[in-house]
């Protein structure tokens, strides 16, 4: 378990874990509505190079973020609003990851993930901390966890 003390902790969080993150890499991060999946997803495309505005993409689903705004593509996707699994195929996600790296909010309603998918799990904590643990496959051994 790590924890991070405040939001400034999470996404300083996220931007080391940019450092490390490839094409082709998902990151589905878990956790109750506030719970900071968005905070840690800002900190993965400030420290991709982005300095825009970041919000959940509940309403569009499907945010894509480009160089030269960041060092890699990314596409931050929010399934919060996914009913019917159809829709999702509708996504391509897979054909995403071909080109681009993926994070994931509320990944629980894909009928399933990828195996080599780094999985967060973000729980909130009195005073605005997170308690955040991970299942990291064998892709991300030796990148886990970011300094």
């Amino acid at each position: 378990m790590i924890r991070l003390a405040d939001p400034e902790a999470t996404e300083r969080f996220g931007a080391a874990l940019a450092a490390r993150l490839r094409a082709g890499d998902v990151i589905a991060l878990h956790g109750d509505l506030g719970a900071g999946k968005t905070t840690l997803s800002r900190g993965i495309l400030r420290g991709l190079g982005f300095d825009g505005d970041v919000a959940s993409p509940t309403f569009p689903i499907v945010q894509a973020y480009e160089p030269p705004d960041l060092r890699l593509p990314l596409w931050h996707v929010d399934l919060y609003r996914i009913e019917d699994p159809e829709e999702i195929e509708e996504l391509a996600l897979g054909d995403a990851r071909a080109d681009a790296a993926l994070v994931i909010e509320w990944p629980e309603r894909l009928p399933r993930l990828w195996p080599e998918t780094l999985r967060i799990r973000l729980e909130a904590e009195p005073g605005g901390a997170r308690a955040l643990t991970a299942e990291v496959p064998a892709a991300w051994e030796e990148r886990w966890p970011p300094q």
